[in-house]
């Protein structure tokens, strides 16, 4: 019997690990979870292309218009996507030569905290503003990333959301949602 082999506790046979199973036995999937990524990519850049075909665009608007950005990144997208499917099809990841049966694991908590800062962050971008609601949703994320220090992180998100509002007020000439402090600042 082989150092490396195990006895699997559900069969009574040898457990194989990862680097003793020959080359053209795995899967077609094995390291390439890239395209999921790719997947989501495309699925997004289809996204922006319906939004892009169904938006209204006024009669007298000046070229190069409305639909000239979100066309660039719809093609951005796109572009990315196929980049990494491309390289995720060519160069599949290595099969990880662990010890025993190491599995790789989900941060749900993480996860979790960053889809209800976004989702918080959509929920309450009308009611109380963008300066507020970006600010939570920073904040979030790098709680969620693993930082410890929230009072640094609370004035650090809302100046990230300040100079986020001063560029697009002042720079672009855009509004971005007042909320409840729309009479102070907008």
């Amino acid at each position: 019997m082989s150092v490396d082999a195990q006895d699997s506790p559900d069969t009574g046979e040898l457990a194989r690990t990862p680097e003793q199973i020959p080359e053209g036995q795995h899967g077609f999937w094995t390291g390439r979870s890239g395209l999921v990524v790719a997947g989501i990519l495309a699925a997004i850049g289809a996204y922006l292309v319906v939004g892009i075909v169904i938006m209204d665009v006024p009669e007298g608007a000046k070229v190069p218009g409305p639909t000239f950005f979100p066309i660039l990144i719809a093609i951005a997208v796109f572009v990315l996507a196929a980049l990494l499917a491309v390289q995720t099809l060519r160069k599949p990841e290595p099969v990880p030569a662990t010890e025993g049966n190491a599995r790789f694991h989900t941060d749900w908590k993480s996860l979790g905290l960053v889809f209800g800062s976004f989702l918080a962050f959509a929920l309450l971008l009308v009611p109380v503003g963008w300066l507020i609601s970006a600010a939570l949703l920073f904040w979030g994320v790098s709680r969620a990333l693993g930082s410890r220090r929230p009072l640094f992180d609370v004035g650090l998100a809302l100046v990230f959301s300040s100079c986020i509002q001063l560029a697009f007020g002042a720079g672009l000439g855009l509004n971005l949602p007042g909320g409840i402090l729309e009479g102070i600042y907008g």
